[in-house]
C-alpha cells in the first residue's frame, strides 16, 4: 500500500493502476467515429491523387459498356445482397429464372444500341460497344439486328417460364395438325335432310305437321342449331344403322395372338443389336415404355420447410431444416435438432450505481429426439398433410428425417430404374439384380435376390403388391435365359400370374390349384436335396462355383418359386407348408433356389414367427394396421404408407427399413415381353419338368374328405411297423388333428384292399 501511495505521488503514469490520460486517449483514437473519419480522408487522398486515371478509366468503361454499366451494377449489388444473406441457394434453386432475367437485361441492352453516338458522353450509342456487339450492329443489317433482340426476348421467355411456353408450342401444333386433318362432311341441303328426317321416323307414330298459324316464333340461332343437330343425327344414322340385336364384344381370338406375337418379334426380336446368350436373344430396353417425370418446384418445399420450422419452435423445440430431399411420392426434410439452453440471470450496477440485468447462459444440450417424434401429429396439421412419418434419426445422418407427402406424385418405371448406374452395377454382379424403385430422396434403388436370398412381401389389396410381384418376375426375363433361371409360380387367385403361361422360363404351367402347389412344394424340397448332392461330388460349396466350368446344357439354372398369396395355403396345409417353407428357406440358398413369397394378410397364423426367423429380407406396402406392421417388419410405420406402390424395404443388413416408391408395370410392356420370349419357344429339358408329379398327385375323397397327399408315405410306414397317431406325427412332422384324419383314411384304405377279392384265390 505504501508503494502504491509512493507512485501516485511521484506522478509517474506508467506506475498507476489506471491511467486515465493515456488510456482515454486510446480509447479516443479507436473509437468508430475516428475510425470511419480516418478512412474517409484515405478514400479522398487516394481519389485526388489518382482522379486522373480514374476518369480514363470511367470513360473507357462508358464507351464499352454505356447505359448498360448501371446493369453490371444493379447485378453486382444483388449478388453482394444474397451473399449478406446467405441465400445464395436461390440461384441453383431457381437458375432458369435468373438466366431469364438476364437475357431479358441482355435484349433491353441490344435495343439501346440502336440509339444514335452523342459525342463526348456516348461514342458508340448508349448501349456502348457491348451492346452493339450482341446485335452485330452495321448500316445495312438491320434486319438481322431485329432478329438478334427478338431472339433474345423469346429466349428470356422459355427460361422464364418452360413449362408454359411448351404448352404454348404443342398447342400450337395439335391445333395446325387437326386443323390440317380435319375432314368435312357434305352438307345436305334443307330438303334433303327433310326427306331423311321423315324416312327415320316410324310411320306408326309419325305426328301430323301443326297448323303454321298457331307454331311457336323459334330463335333464327336455335333453330339453324337444331336444324345442324338434325342433319348430324341423319349422316350418323347412314354411316351406322340401328340394329335391333346387341352385337357380342369381339374376344381375341388365338389366331390375333399370334399376329400379335409376330408384330412384337418383328419390332424388337429382329434387331442385329441384339444381345444373345446361348443361342437366346435377350429383350431390348426399348421393349418398356419410358415414363415423363414430373418437375417439383422448391418453392413449395422452401415454404413448407419454413412451417416444419415455425410448427416446432412453436412447441419450444429448437430445430433447423438443413436438407430437402425430393422423391416421387413424398419429400424428406432433413431436420438437425437444436440446443436446448439454460441461462442464469446475474444483476449488476454500471458506473451511474443503476441496475442492469444480464442473461448469462449456464449451459446447453441437444434436443432429444423424442421431442420432435412426438410432435408428428401437430406437424402433420400444421402442413395439412394426411399424414407424415418420422425416421428418426436417418442411418448415416445426424439429422432426423421428416417425410412429407407431395402434392403430386411421379410415377417410376421400370426403365427409368434399369437404366440407371447403381442397377447397372449391380447386374455386372448379380444376373439376379432387382429394380426396385427410387427413394424418399429420388435416387434409384436395386437389390440382388441372390443376397437376400429370399423375400417376403405383405400389403393390403391395391397397395401394389401384385405389380411389384410382376416387376420382380419381367426384371428377372430382361436379362436372363430359360437356361440361367426357371420359375415356379404359384397363383391361387388364377388371374395374377397365368399372363406367364406361354414363357419358356417356366418349369411347369402357372400352378392355380392348392394341392398342386403342395406338391410343387415337396418337389423342390426333393430337388434341393439332389442339388446338394451333385455340388458334394463336384466339391463344390455353392451353385456359383458349380456352374464355373460347366457348359450351357450342365449348369444348374437358377429356381425361383413366387407365391402370390400365402394365405390360401396355409388354410389349405398349415403344418406341411410352413415346414417346407422353412426347410427351402434354411438350406436353398446354395443350391440356387430363392423363394419370393406374398400375401395381403400379415397375420401371426400366416406369417409364423419361423417364417419370419427365416425370411430376413422382408418388403411391406400399405397396411391396415399398426398390429400387421409389427408382424411384417417387427416396427411401426407401415400403417401410414400412402399405397400406390409407396413400401418399405428392409433388406438383411439394415437395421431400419427404407422408404421406396415401387416401379409401375404396365399390363402392355407384359405383353411384350411375353410375346417376346414365346416367339423363341424351344424344347425344354426333361429335369425341370413337374406335370408329371403334378399330374399324378392323389385325388379324390375318403370318408367324404379329401384325400390326404401324405396317405401314399403312411401307407410305406405301415408296411414295415405297426403304426398309430403318435407315430404318425413323429415321422410325418404333423399335427395332431391331421395325424388322426390320416390314420383314419389308412384304416379305410387298407379296410378296402383288404376285402377286394383276389382272383388267383378263386377255385
Amino acid at each position: 500500500m505504501a508503494r502504491k501511495r509512493n507512485a501516485k505521488k511521484s506522478g509517474v503514469p506508467g506506475k498507476t493502476a489506471k491511467n486515465p490520460g493515456g488510456g482515454g486517449f486510446f480509447r479516443v483514437l479507436i473509437s468508430t467515429p475516428v475510425r470511419q473519419l480516418i478512412m474517409t480522408a484515405v478514400i479522398v487522398v487516394l481519389l485526388a491523387v489518382f482522379w486522373e486515371d480514374i476518369k480514363n478509366g470511367l470513360n473507357s468503361l462508358v464507351d464499352l459498356f454505356g447505359v448498360g454499366l448501371a446493369f453490371i451494377a444493379i447485378a453486382i449489388i444483388i449478388l453482394i445482397v444474397l451473399i449478406w444473406k446467405r441465400a445464395l441457394s436461390t440461384l441453383l434453386f431457381s437458375w432458369y429464372r435468373w438466366m431469364g432475367g438476364i437475357t431479358f437485361v441482355l435484349a433491353i441492352w441490344a435495343i439501346l444500341a440502336f440509339s444514335p453516338a452523342i459525342e463526348g458522353v456516348f461514342d458508340h450509342g448508349l448501349g456502348g460497344e457491348f451492346g452493339r456487339g450482341l446485335i452485330v450492329y452495321s448500316a445495312d443489317s438491320a434486319a438481322l439486328s431485329a432478329f438478334c433482340v427478338v431472339g433474345f426476348i423469346i429466349l428470356g421467355i422459355i427460361l422464364m417460364a418452360p413449362s408454359e411456353s411448351w404448352q404454348v408450342v404443342t398447342g400450337f401444333f395439335s391445333w395446325l395438325y387437326e386443323r390440317f386433318s380435319r375432314k368435312t362432311v357434305p352438307l345436305r341441303t334443307p330438303k334433303e335432310s327433310q326427306q331423311r328426317r321423315a324416312d327415320m321416323r316410324p310411320p306408326a307414330t309419325k305426328p301430323s305437321l301443326p297448323d303454321t298459324t298457331t307454331r311457336p316464333v323459334i330463335a333464327p340461332e336455335v333453330s339453324s342449331s337444331m336444324k345442324r343437330l338434325e342433319d348430324i343425327a341423319g349422316h350418323a344414322a347412314t354411316l351406322k344403322p340401328a340394329r335391333p340385336d346387341i352385337m357380342p364384344i369381339p374376344q381375341p381370338r388365338q389366331s390375333d395372338l399370334k399376329q400379335v406375337a409376330e408384330e412384337v418379334w418383328r419390332k424388337y426380336g429382329q434387331s442385329p443389336n441384339l444381345v444373345v446368350v446361348d443361342g437366346w436373344k435377350l429383350p431390348p430396353i426399348d421393349i418398356l415404355d419410358v415414363s415423363p417425370e414430373v418437375e417439383f418446384t422448391d418453392a413449395d418445399n422452401v415454404q413448407r420447410a419454413k412451417l416444419i420450422e415455425d410448427s416446432l419452435a412453436s412447441y419450444g423445440v429448437e430445430a433447423k431444416v438443413v436438407q430437402i430431399n425430393t422423391g416421387p411420392t413424398v419429400t424428406q426434410f432433413g431436420v438437425e435438432p437444436g440446443w436446448d439452453r439454460k441461462y442464469k440471470e446475474i444483476k449488476e450496477k454500471d458506473e451511474n450505481g443503476n441496475v442492469q440485468v444480464r442473461m448469462d447462459e449456464v449451459s446447453k444440450t441437444r434436443v432429444k429426439v423424442e421431442r420432435i417424434t412426438s410432435l408428428a401429429n401437430d406437424m402433420a396439421l400444421a402442413l395439412a398433410a394426411p399424414s407424415i412419418r418420422i425416421e428418426a434419426p436417418v442411418p448415416g445422418k445426424s439429422i432426423i428425417g421428416i417425410e412429407v407427402p407431395n402434392t403430386t406424385s411421379d410415377m417410376v418405371s421400370l426403365r427409368g430404374v434399369v437404366e440407371t448406374s447403381p442397377f447397372q452395377k449391380s447386374l455386372a454382379k448379380s444376373k439376379l439384380t432387382l429394380a426396385l424403385g427410387k427413394g424418399a430422396g429420388g435416387e434409384a434403388v436395386a437389390a440382388d435376390l441372390i443376397k437376400m436370398p429370399h423375400l417376403l412381401i405383405a400389403g393390403a389389396t391395391g397397395s401394389g403388391k401384385t405389380v411389384c410381384l410382376n416387376t420382380i418376375i419381367c426384371c428377372i426375363l430382361m436379362h436372363n435365359t430359360p437356361n440361367d433361371v426357371r420359375f415356379i409360380l404359384i397363383d391361387p387367385k388364377r388371374v395374377e400370374l397365368t399372363q406367364y403361361n406361354s414363357i419358356p422360363h417356366l418349369a411347369t404351367p402357372v400352378i392355380v390349384d392348392t394341392n398342386k402347389a403342395l406338391n410343387a412344394l415337396r418337389w423342390l424340397s426333393q430337388e434341393m436335396d439332389q442339388r446338394y448332392q451333385k455340388l458334394a461330388a463336384e466339391g463344390a460349396r455353392h451353385i456359383e462355383g458349380y456352374n464355373k466350368n460347366k457348359e450351357c446344357d450342365e449348369k444348374l439354372p437358377y429356381l425361383v418359386l413366387i407365391i402370390d398369396e400365402l394365405a390360401d395355403l396355409m388354410m389349405a396345409g398349415f403344418d406341411e407348408v410352413e415346414s417346407n417353407l422353412c426347410r427351402l428357406a434354411q438350406l436353398a440358398r446354395a443350391t440356387g433356389i430363392h423363394l419370393v413369397v406374398a400375401t395381403q394378410r400379415p397375420s401371426v397364423d400366416v406369417v409364423t414367427g419361423l417364417i419370419k426367423a427365416n425370411f430376413p429380407t422382408r418388403m411391406s406396402f400399405a397396411v391396415t394396421s399398426q398390429v400387421d406392421s409389427r408382424t411384417i417388419l417387427d416396427g411401426a410405420g407401415a400403417e401410414k404408407l400412402l399405397g400406390r406402390g409407396d413400401m418399405l424395404f428392409m433388406p438383411t443388413e439394415a437395421a431400419k427399413p427404407k422408404r421406396l416408391q415401387g416401379c409401375f408395370l404396365s399390363d402392355s410392356e407384359i405383353e411384350r415381353l411375353v410375346y417376346f420370349w414365346s416367339s423363341q419357344q424351344r424344347e425344354q429339358p426333361d429335369k425341370l419338368r413337374l406335370e408329371t408329379l403334378v399330374a399324378t398327385a392323389p385325388s379324390g375323397t375318403i370318408g367324404g374328405h379329401p384325400r390326404d397327399p401324405l396317405l401314399e408315405q403312411a401307407k410305406e410306414l405301415a408296411k414295415d411297423s405297426n403304426i398309430s397317431t403318435s407315430f404318425l406325427q413323429r415321422r410325418l412332422h404333423i399335427g395332431y388333428p391331421r395325424a388322426a384324419r390320416l390314420m383314419e383314411q389308412l384304416e379305410a384304405e387298407l379296410g378296402r384292399e383288404e376285402t377286394t377279392p383276389n382272383p388267383e384265390n378263386e377255385v
